[in-house]
Formats: structure tokens, sequence, C-alpha cells
């Protein structure tokens, strides 16, 4: 497995020098396309031969479309759209090795039961490229299959329905070694990842969705490079192990559930790098891990401007949290349990450590602790946190520093708290 996440990690690497940004790259003209007439593309198919390579004029054609022989290329050429009609499923790919590019793909049917979307692939080794997608209820759907290629596609879904009624972006079920790299998806619900293991999202895009990325019994895929905006949760990982994400960035996870990275009884994670920031909750811990022997490492992240850099859900234990950047979060660390103590916490930043540095060895000379002095009044009623920063409450929270009326809640320690934080490039 890490030899196939080497190879693609460096294929892919070479492509992303020449174009690295996300969506298509390339531009579409479909200017005084006639679609009164119409051109039915399965005609095209069906008289193709396996391998062929089918370039569409500057016309309307017209779906669903099954593709069945192994090989064949439909290239739009950046001038043609495929509509569905609003029927079901605008492609479906029920055949090995083939490419569809450069081709707008819309008008789906709108049935959550049939999962109606852009492209169904039920094969191995298919490429989808520089295809615009929308107004599909879902973008594309593989289903048991392995070794598919999606890179550099825009994807949106219906535009009249709401987000909890729209489809997701890609939906993977049962499928391996699949990779995802370069596309932008916007105006969809979530991108899901069930029972699939094994596959790689790169450099990818999600803007205004509810789940950027969700994961279900989904064991070792590596997500790398991502940005991830505006969307309610980044990243959730449920049930799954093994996973790697490095160098992602996360901002503006707002709202009830808000949170750039979810993770529920999930263990033997590595997050590591990345970005999590402008929103609601840093990194949320949920049981996680579940097996409290195989340990989540969370290291070298930036975790800022956040209503709680991190959130623990339960006195959870087994996380190995090192070398992090906490800084301007209203809160580094909640608690709602009795305390985050149980995990291990080392040379970790706090922008509201005090203390010094007397060797100069960029460690402080006494532990960073963090209790909860008024904050433990939402402990008890939540609406309280809305008076968060009020007069009234910053002398409250002076006094319980100064003289405790009532026992505050240890929340952890860290004994070797960096000092000054350094870019890892200084």
């Amino acid at each position: 497995m890490r030899i196939f996440f080497l190879y693609i990690l460096l294929f892919y690497s070479s492509l992303a020098i020449a174009q690295n940004k996300f969506g298509t790259n390339i531009d579409f003209d479909t200017s005084g396309i006639d679609k009164s007439k119409a051109i039915s593309l399965q005609k095209l198919i069906d008289n193709a031969k396996p391998g062929d390579y089918i370039k569409l004029q500057k016309a309307f054609y017209t779906g669903p479309v099954y593709i069945r022989k192994n090989g064949i290329t439909i290239d739009g050429q950046g001038e043609s759209i495929l509509s569905g009609m609003g029927i079901k499923s605008v492609i479906y790919i029920e055949a090995d090795s083939v490419t569809v590019k450069n081709l707008i793909i819309q008008e789906s049917g709108g049935s959550h039961d049939k999962i109606d979307c852009g492209v169904k692939i039920k094969g191995n080794f298919n490429f989808v490229e520089n295809c615009r997608i929308r107004e599909c209820l879902f973008g594309v759907d593989v289903f048991q299959s392995d070794n598919n290629k999606i890179f550099h596609n825009e994807i949106s879904s219906l535009s009249r329905r709401s987000i909890a009624l729209k489809g997701d972006a890609i939906r993977f079920w049962y499928s391996k070694y699949n990779v995802v790299g370069n596309n932008y998806w916007h105006g969809v619900r979530d991108m899901v990842v069930w029972y699939s293991s094994d596959n790689l999202f790169i450099q990818n895009k999600g803007v205004g969705n509810r789940y950027s990325i969700h994961f279900m019994y989904a064991h070792n895929n590596r997500i790398q490079g991502n940005e991830f905006y505006n969307n309610s949760v980044g990243v959730f990982l449920m049930y799954s192990e093994k996973t790697i994400m490095v160098g992602n960035l996360i901002q503006g996870s707002q709202g009830v559930s808000g949170m750039c990275l979810g993770m529920k009884e999930t263990s033997s994670n590595q997050i590591l790098n990345n970005r999590f920031i402008y929103s609601a909750q840093g990194i949320h811990f949920d049981v996680a891990p579940f097996v409290p022997e195989k340990i989540n490492t969370i290291e070298g992240n930036e975790i800022a401007f956040c209503g709680s850099g991190m959130f623990f859900h339960t006195n959870q234990e087994g996380n190995l949290i090192r070398h992090n950047y906490f800084h301007n979060n209203l809160s580094q660390v909640t608690a709602e349990g009795r305390t985050a103590s149980k995990n291990v916490w080392e040379y970790n930043y706090f922008d509201d450590y005090q203390g010094f540095d007397r060797n100069k060895d960029n460690i402080g000379d006494t532990p960073y602790k963090l209790y909860t002095y008024v904050e433990h009044l939402w402990d008890f009623n939540k609406y309280v946190k809305f008076f968060y920063g009020a007069p009234i409450l910053v002398v409250l929270d002076f006094l319980e520093r100064l003289a405790p009326f009532s026992e505050p809640k240890f929340v952890l320690k860290d004994d070797k708290p960096m000092f000054f934080w350094k870019e890892k490039n200084e």
C-alpha cells in the first residue's frame, strides 16, 4: 500500500508542477450550440470499437450513455455539452480503462435512491478529467471499483435544492486505490468515502458544502494538500483507521456543528502539518482513539482563531499531541468531560503561556497548565457563553484566578511547552 501511494505521489507531483490549480484547466467554449439539434451520444458509442478515440464536435449531445467497451476515450474538446435530460445518470461506465474528458456533463435525474449522477463508474482504471459536472444530483459515483482517477473537474449539484437535499460531489463505495486530485466541488451536500480504503485525495478544493470529505469505515486513506472553505465540517473520520492527513488548509467551519476535523471512534491516524483556522472547533475528539493503544498522532498543526482549538467530548486518552501551534483561540482546549490530561502533550506552543525561558532553549521553564475558571460556567448552562468577553465575565474570571471561590477544572499539562513558535523553514 505504501509503495502505491509513493508511486502515485511522485507521478502526481510531476503533473502538479505544470498545472497546479483547482477545477478544470481548460477554457470551455459552448457558445452558439443549438440545443434543438441534439445528437444521441449512445449511437456513437454503439458504433465504436474497444480502444477507439471519439472526438466530439461542437454540439449538444444527449444521454443517458452506457459505455460497456474497454479502452474507449470520449473527448469533448472543451466545446461539447452532454445532457442526461433529467432522466437518470448521464454516463454509465461499465468497462475498464475508459476516459471521459473535456466535456460539460449536466442535467441528471434527481433520485437519491438511484444515485442519479453525472458519471457512474463500475469498472477499473477509468479516468474522468477536465469535466464540468453541473445540475447533476451526484457528481461521480464510484461503486466497487478500483484504480480510477478523477482529476481537474468542477462539480456542483442541483441548484434548485437545499443543501440537505443535494447529492455528493464524489461518492466512493467499497472502492480502493483511486486518486482524486485538483478537483473543485461547491454547492454540493458532501463528499463521501464509505467502506473504501487505500485512496488518495490530493490538492482538491471544497467550498460552501456540508462535509467536504466524510469517511466511514474507510481505512488507510491519504488526504494531502487540500483546501476546504466555509463548510460545516472540513474532514470527518468515523470508524476509520490509519488515515494520513497532511498539509491541508481548512477554514471557516462555523455553526453549531462547525469543525475543521472531526474524529469519532477512530484510531491510528496521523494528522500532520495542517492549518485549522477561523472555525467553531479546530479538532473534535469523540472516543478517539477508539482503541487507546492505537494512538492518534496530532503534530505540527496550526490551530488558530477558533472558538475551541480542540474539543474533547469524553475523558479521552491515547492521543499524542505535540509541536502544534495554538494561538488566538477563545479556548485553547475544551474538555466536556473532566479533563483532557490523559493524552500526551509536549512541545506545543500556546500563546497564553505565562512563563520564562532562562536557558534560551525555546522550552518553557515551567509546564503549561490549562484550567477553566469562568469558562466552567457554561458547562452548566451553555447560554452563558453568549456573554463571553463581556465586562462582568472578565471581572469574574479575574476574581476566580485571584481567589477561586470554586474549584477550577484542570484540562491539561504540557511539561515542555515551546516558548517561541518557529516555522519549520526558519
